[in-house]
């Protein structure tokens, strides 16, 4: 090799390369968010420690609004449209902190990543857009996925399992309400508004506990990880989403499921049964599919 050619400066990254290893990252953030939050759970108060987590976060992404020159409170967040993505937020934070704390790991990520064909279902019911025969049938098959987590039998049915459900409905409800959401409003802005809901989540069902809420040190630890994952899991998520194309980077939000399997089974002994993995599968297969066919149709 010639002393030129040595010095040549390498090619950069693709923008799709760089916006799946984000998304990546901020899957695996999430994943460790959950975990964290699950082990804290285990001696302390769920709706103490969503209220510790969502201030810590309110803190966080405020701290990065000011030093990006912002306020981190706008008066855009009273519009109709994020008071109505807060108002879902609220229940997606509620049932999913829940299901963390009451169902295993695995089960709730694996009903968690129904969230997309539940956001193309109501994309297309609410807000108009076309989807083709071939997605409805993807979106079918991933509500069969779901059916086959949560056994709907008198012998296999757990209500506990509903509390994902109804916090993967919640999330749903949110990402279609920030399709809609004022572009001037910031992604750090957005975080603060996301964090101060999780707080009013964990208010509420702090009043439905009853007695006094407890936590020990190493719950407190724990929830200071969860809120530092979360935070940087948020972060690389904003960053993912507006480097390349949505696509390509979509796709790599799956990967948080597997990250999810791998903790539950290291680190809390679960050990997810054939049906629950089909359903997983199910479900991964038919929103890959549906981003696919979304694709498609874009081009």
């Amino acid at each position: 090799m010639t002393a030129n050619a040595s010095r040549r400066p390498r090619a950069a990254l693709s923008p799709n390369l760089v916006g799946s290893g984000f998304m990546v990252l901020a899957m695996m953030g999430f994943a460790v968010e959950d975990a964290f939050f699950k082990a804290a759970s285990a001696s302390a108060s769920p709706g103490l420690l969503t209220v510790i987590f969502g201030v810590l976060g309110t803190v966080a992404f405020a701290v990065l609004s000011w030093r990006a020159g912002q306020s981190p409170v706008t008066p855009q967040m009273l519009k109709p449209r994020l008071l109505i993505r807060s108002a879902f937020e609220i229940v997606g934070r509620l049932f999913f902190a829940l299901a963390l704390a009451f169902t295993p790991l695995s089960t709730t990520s694996a009903i968690l990543q129904a969230t997309p064909l539940v956001v193309t279902l109501g994309a297309a019911v609410l807000l108009g857009e076309h989807v083709g025969p071939r997605r409805w049938v993807a979106i079918l098959l991933g509500f069969c996925g779901v059916l086959l987590i949560l056994r709907p039998t008198p012998a296999g049915f757990e209500v506990s399992a509903l509390l994902a459900v109804m916090g993967m409905i919640g999330f749903a409800g949110r990402d279609l309400a920030t399709r809609a959401s004022p572009p001037e409003v910031s992604g750090n802005q957005l975080g603060v508004l996301g964090f101060l809901v999780v707080t009013a989540a964990g208010l509420v069902i702090l009043a439905t506990e009853g007695g006094a809420p407890t936590i020990d040190l190493p719950a407190a630890l724990r929830i200071c990880g969860t809120a530092t994952a979360g935070v940087l899991a948020y972060a690389a998520l904003t960053r993912a989403m507006r480097t390349g194309e949505i696509s390509v980077v979509a796709p790599f939000r799956y990967s948080r499921l597997l990250i999810a399997l791998l903790f539950a089974y290291v680190l809390f002994g679960e050990r997810p049964d054939a049906l629950t993995l089909a359903g997983a599968g199910l479900i991964v297969g038919s929103g890959l599919y549906t981003l696919w066919r979304s694709h498609r149709a874009g081009r």
